[in-house]
């Protein structure tokens, strides 16, 4: 199967899915000159003005997969926008992988402070659930809940927040090959396989298409954390908005580390032969999402 970007398609929708999220994220988060100014100066910073906004995009085309209302869609996408701005923000505290920059610019902890960063961590990730339990969201509180219960799931413990640990912890001790797809699953893929599955969510969907639209999240995901570290090796400041080479200095358990440059690229290209395999049952109404396949294992690899 051929991994074909197509620009004149992919990349409007792209830009589309950024102003949403762009104008939804300006709109939702909180501002104003009380006391706690410099915490909301600070959350806005850390989300708005940057970032490829490929979540945001996943909740929108899935969704229009089901006819689902574009306010509904834009405020889940802010949503998800706002805990991954979250987990960014902390993750670049000098506790976790200690970086200054971040989208290109300095991290929230520089551009501020430590205190300052963890309390804008901390305040995006209660927004974001906020978001989901309103109304507006959707006029379905069964909707609501399923929302908010699933990205609990994709965001704690045994998601997002598990696999961030076991990356910390892999730093003492060498993984295995299964063992890092498994860190991958949880730190990166549990949060976009979310996102493809709130679309579904949304439209209330039959259970095979949401299962087909979690299986191409999943190896979506995975697909693209290996392009990711391949990037920290291979890129530059201006090219990845990061510091590069800091996974291999700091010993991290990656793909790339373990099988090598090469290796990883054609497993990379395998996990998108089978993402772009699970959309099967949309035809060309998700021809966005293949194309998103490609650009994500393609992009300077």
């Amino acid at each position: 199967m051929a991994l074909t970007v197509v620009d004149g398609r992919l990349a409007p929708a792209l830009a589309e899915a950024a102003d949403r999220a762009e104008a939804a994220l300006d709109r939702l988060l909180p501002q104003g000159e009380e006391a706690q100014s410099r915490l909301y100066e600070a959350m806005r910073y850390a989300c708005l003005g940057g970032g490829k906004r490929l979540r945001a995009f996943l909740v929108m085309q899935s969704a229009g997969l089901f006819n689902v209302a574009p306010r509904s869609a834009d405020r889940v996408a802010a949503s998800v926008e706002m805990l991954h701005a979250y987990s960014l923000v902390h993750d670049d505290l000098p506790a976790m992988d200690d970086d200054d920059l971040r989208r290109g610019k300095l991290s929230c902890h520089k551009a501020f402070d430590e205190a300052t960063a963890i309390l804008a961590g901390d305040a995006l990730q209660a927004r974001a659930f906020e978001i989901l339990a309103e109304p507006d969201t959707h006029s379905d509180p069964a909707v609501r809940c399923e929302l908010i219960s699933s990205l609990g799931q994709a965001a704690g413990a045994r998601g997002m927040a598990g696999g961030q640990m076991i990356d910390l912890m892999a730093e003492a001790h060498a993984l295995t090959e299964a063992e890092v797809t498994r860190l991958q699953m949880l730190k990166t893929a549990r949060l976009m396989t979310w996102c493809c599955e709130a679309g579904a969510i949304l439209g209330k969907a039959a259970a095979p298409l949401r299962h087909a639209l979690a299986g191409y999240g999943r190896d979506l995901g995975l697909a693209f954390q290996i392009a990711d570290d391949i990037l920290d090796e291979t890129g530059t400041p201006e090219e990845i908005g990061k510091t590069p080479k800091k996974d291999a200095a700091a010993g991290k358990a990656t793909l790339v580390a373990l099988l090598g440059l090469e290796r990883a690229r054609s497993q990379a290209r395998m996990l998108a032969e089978q993402a772009i395999g699970h959309l099967d049952p949309f035809g060309p109404s998700a021809d966005s999402l293949r194309d998103l396949v490609a650009f994500v294992v393609t992009r300077r690899m």
